[in-house]
């Protein structure tokens, strides 16, 4: 990748991360749900005092993630990789579609928190709630496997071709905590939407976004040093 393109990459990638990770404002703000039960995006509801901040961080990470990812495709083509490096061309454009549907994610907010309030849970039960809470499970759910995807192959690519020393060490670690973290939140889900309680899902979930968020600043503070 030519130095000026892996210099905005990182930094692209390091500023998404930090926008990434703007939830854990939370614990210095008062916010009146419980991060141990909630959705992280329920931050962003629109009936949410801080909702509005909270989706101008998340359309803020969705945009700099999908720039960088763009800026490591463009490079990645120009240079002609070779067709065994096809893990990292792949893992460019998921992290592209992470990015694009965090920005998606961002546009289409919850109406209400469905976890905190058992009226707004009964009325998306009986399908009374706008047609946004489908399009942003289904927006949520594309940036998660873009993220899971991105996480696998990029890192597949840093320990296959000898890019990228620091995720090449720490990336394995990564991924299988992010798995782990992810088979929680669904599982928590899975118990919320038949009535079983919440599992921690919050907790889970953070700890899921946190690990993406890890993940990306490692990937930038690696391209950093193959740019020096």
């Amino acid at each position: 990748m030519p130095r000026s393109a892996t210099r905005a990459a990182a930094v692209l990638l390091a500023l998404g991360a930090l926008a990434y990770t703007a939830w854990v404002l939370e614990v210095l703000v008062r916010t009146g749900l419980d991060p141990v039960r909630t959705y992280v995006s329920e931050l962003a509801a629109a009936d949410q005092p801080l909702g509005g901040l909270f989706r101008a961080t998340d359309l803020t990470a969705g945009l700099l993630v999908l720039a960088g990812a763009a800026t490591g495709l463009a490079a990645a083509v120009r240079r002609g990789h070779p067709p065994r490096e096809r893990w990292a061309l792949g893992g460019w454009i998921a992290l592209a579609v992470f990015g694009a549907a965090t920005v998606a994610d961002s546009r289409l907010p919850l109406s209400c928190t469905p976890t905190a309030d058992p009226e707004c849970a009964a009325r998306e039960t009986a399908g009374l709630v706008p047609a946004t809470h489908t399009a942003h499970a289904v927006s949520s759910s594309l940036a998660m496997t873009g993220a899971l995807a991105a996480m696998v192959a990029l890192t597949a690519a840093a320990r296959r071709y000898g890019h990228w020393r620091a995720l090449a060490r720490t990336g394995p670690a990564l991924v299988v905590l992010e798995l782990a973290a992810t088979a929680w939140t669904l599982a928590a889900v899975a118990a919320f939407e038949a009535g079983r309680g919440v599992w921690s899902l919050g907790a889970g979930q953070r700890l899921q976004v946190l690990l993406v968020a890890v993940w990306l600043a490692v990937l930038a503070y690696s391209l950093a040093r193959e740019e020096r």
